[in-house]
């Protein structure tokens, strides 16, 4: 069979085996063994750069520690950045837990047809908010408490929220009045945007909105991702790992609240702001603490060069502008090309 490997090169499988008078179904038999073989054997290799065995269960073991069992990898990520600490990326992080079989999705996962949208945009923050109510279930069926919050879409920064037992538009008048004073908000300067629920199509809220001169804008009937942020940030707070299935009574509710947000805007580390969090964007302290974690990147670089393939690492950046349903580029005419 080597023979027959050897002169088939010069002159052809099928004379090959004629001439040697081997089998051609054996001889294809025996390139297919080799194929799976080498297959196999790259499989098995390593490179170079991947992390040793001691070192995946040490990042393992990092991971499954109380204080970060129940995180993201990109929190865990961020977490020790901020640290100064640096093991490995976020990928490699996921690739772990894949492998263990400790990953899954933990929300229905929905696709919307395309619909024309409204189209806002913030390049700073306090120049577009989104609000909105969520119901909490309380102590029996049919008994809730509605949460009012109000999210800058550009730092994601909770500036506002309230818990009350009903929905009204009298307290979400209250709530909006008394968020744009604690933010200083001038007149002209700040967009809200909200779906179309009664309280947020009020009069009286609409009113406030015009004597404050602020613009106000609206989702299309029935399409949630016209006011993602929100959605999103809900999301957030009913998939942590404590959020209760029903709360005793409203002051529960608030006290629960009251710690939520602290860590939402204080700790949590955004993927949607280069992994830092909402009050460090809100309030201008980005550029400090990207500076930080590049330095504890070029140190890992500089100590491990041979883990980073394509380029030195940096931190995730955040971005410059934000936008609500950003529009589609305009096709290019032929006539334009030429």
């Amino acid at each position: 069979m080597e023979a027959a490997a050897t002169l088939s090169i010069d002159i052809g499988i099928a004379p090959a085996c004629e001439a040697l008078e081997v089998p051609r179904a054996g001889f294809y038999r025996m390139k297919a063994r080799k194929a799976a073989a080498s297959l196999e054997s790259k499989k098995r290799s390593s490179p170079k750069r991947a992390l040793s065995a001691e070192e995946c269960q040490g990042v393992l073991d990092l991971l499954h520690t109380d204080r970060f069992v129940d995180k993201a990898p990109q929190e865990v990520y961020a977490t020790l950045l901020d640290e100064g600490d640096y093991v490995c990326s976020i990928r490699t992080m996921y690739r772990l837990l894949e492998a263990n079989k400790e990953i899954r999705e933990r929300r229905n996962q929905l696709t919307h047809p395309a619909y024309q949208k409204p189209q806002l945009l913030a390049t700073a923050p306090n120049q577009v908010w989104s609000w909105d109510i969520t119901k909490l279930l309380g102590p029996a069926k049919w008994r809730y408490f509605y949460l009012y919050v109000i999210l800058d879409i550009f730092s994601r920064y909770v500036v506002g929220w309230m818990i009350a037992p009903g929905e009204s538009a009298a307290l979400a008048e209250k709530l909006i009045k008394e968020t744009c004073a604690k933010q200083k908000i001038e007149s002209g300067q700040l967009t809200m945007h909200a779906d179309r629920g009664s309280s947020m199509r009020s009069k009286p809220v609409a009113l406030l909105l015009s004597d404050l001169g602020v613009t106000k804008t609206h989702s299309r009937p029935y399409t949630s991702d016209d006011n993602p942020f929100s959605e999103s940030q809900f999301k957030t707070l009913k998939y942590r790992p404590d959020f209760p299935d029903r709360f005793g009574c409203i002051e529960d509710s608030r006290s629960f609240s009251q710690g939520f947000f602290t860590w939402y805007n204080t700790e949590h580390h955004h993927s949607g702001i280069g992994l830092l969090t909402p009050e460090a964007v809100h309030y201008g302290l980005a550029e400090k603490t990207q500076k930080a974690r590049g330095e504890v990147l070029s140190a890992a670089y500089e100590a491990h060069p041979e883990r980073f393939v394509r380029k030195r690492p940096i931190p995730p950046s955040v971005p410059v502008a934000v936008w609500i349903n950003k529009p589609k580029p305009a096709p290019v005419s032929e006539e334009a090309v030429h």
